[in-house]
């Protein structure tokens, strides 16, 4: 196994990084502060060139490379965020660049990493489907393999990001990390636990890929599945950071798709920034327990806000339907004129806003000389959606509550 990197090694990383990879800002965050109970500082690395931390550990592997195995130029696999800061960085220092990606790495991820100039390929169903086609053409052509987590370059890389929020914020009591091949909390906990000893170290994973939990445990990992949370959907977690992660790793939270998806949620509306599932997993922690959290001054690592768009616009569709700010209704209304004119303008007296009005005649639930109309209506919360309910009844009408439309629809 490759030597584990001590602090001195990420201290020299960060040398080789300044003023080529930015040093994020680590700041409190107020309001997820008072949503959580815990004093919260977000690490936003979704501001990197690339939108996420991979930046670090790609730039200080290739860095690493003597002028031949540069000539040869290098292959990786990844589900995005990795894939991009190899292409990126291999574009500025000219390294011809080969990326393996799982074929359901969200278009977003893929279009952005051709742009960087790296010759893409599609293959396999999974980030271990992927690895396999890489390591092939790494065989095959001499290119050098860029492993996204189990590379001492590579954790030594993403372990500045340790460096900076000791740094920033003295004595947290926590730091919480996304977990998928593992190289990124190995090399934080290499350096938080060198500086901050007393510091506790929480990796976050999916309920769907268990993978680190597994490892601890000594147990097989039962993974699979769509995960929201693609970036850390690794079936296999790298040998390296499992053997860093054994003393630097106090504990690992396995979270669920629907804390992931209101982690997203909240990092849009609260904080008004970008945050992909892997990237939203830490904040998916305290949600998930928050009693673990409640009272300490806990650090997130915002990893990457690499999301599909029309992905982050039904997620804030989602999250205001489940708030009752966005409500659909069926009316069962009698098919003559003036009766739209009268439903629109009982919503209208008690500041409902109007969104979308389907009209429907041949339901066959609904009488012949009768219709149906759906609408979707904006309000300021559960109460307010009451109100407009009650106030449609009383004037006669049959109300039934539906799901509002996504975006997508």
């Amino acid at each position: 196994m490759a030597r584990i990197p001590v602090l001195a090694d990420i201290e020299d990383a960060a040398r080789q990084l300044a003023g080529v990879v930015l040093r994020t800002p680590f700041l409190p965050a107020p309001r997820l502060s008072r949503l959580t109970g815990a004093t919260v500082f977000v690490k936003y690395e979704n501001l990197q060139a690339t939108a996420s931390f991979k930046e670090r550990g790609a730039l200080i592997k290739l860095l690493s490379l003597t002028p031949e195995e540069r000539v040869a130029g290098v292959v990786t696999m990844s589900a995005g965020n990795h894939a991009q800061a190899v292409a990126y960085h291999a574009q500025r220092l000219k390294i011809p660049a080969t990326i393996v990606m799982p074929r359901p790495t969200p278009f977003v991820k893929i279009a952005a990493t051709r742009s960087f100039g790296a010759n893409v390929i599609l293959d396999g169903e999974t980030l271990a489907d992927s690895q396999v086609r890489a390591h092939a053409i790494a065989a095959d052509t001499g290119a050098i393999l860029v492993h996204p987590y189990d590379d001492p370059q590579v954790i030594r890389g993403q372990g500045t990001i340790g460096l900076e929020i000791v740094a920033d914020q003295p004595g947290l009591d926590t730091v919480v990390v996304p977990v998928g091949g593992g190289g990124l909390v190995a090399g934080i906990g290499i350096a938080v636990k060198a500086l901050s000893p007393q510091t506790e170290m929480v990796g976050v994973e999916t309920e769907l890929y268990p993978s680190l939990d597994a490892a601890l445990r000594g147990q097989p990992a039962r993974c699979g599945g769509d995960s929201l949370a693609e970036g850390i959907a690794v079936k296999n977690v790298g040998g390296l950071p499992v053997e860093i992660c054994r003393r630097v790793v106090d504990r690992v939270i396995v979270v669920s798709e629907r804390h992931i998806e209101r982690a997203v949620g909240e990092f849009l509306m609260l904080q008004k920034t970008m945050a992909e599932g892997a990237g939203a997993a830490p904040l998916a922690a305290l949600l998930a327990e928050p009693a673990g959290f409640r009272g300490k001054r806990v650090g997130l690592i915002l990893a990457g806000g690499n999301i599909d768009p029309r992905l982050a616009a039904s997620i804030m569709v989602r999250e205001l339907a489940r708030e009752d700010r966005i409500v659909a209704i069926r009316v069962i209304i009698s098919d003559r004129p003036g009766v739209l004119g009268t439903i629109a303008a009982t919503i209208g007296e008690k500041g409902g806003n109007i969104l979308e009005v389907l009209h429907h005649r041949t339901m066959l639930k609904v009488p012949p000389k009768g219709a149906s109309v759906d609408v979707t209506i904006e309000t300021h919360g559960p109460d307010h959606a009451g109100e407009i309910e009650q106030a449609l009844a009383a004037k006669g009408y049959r109300v039934e509550r539906l799901d509002p439309p996504s975006p997508q629809e």
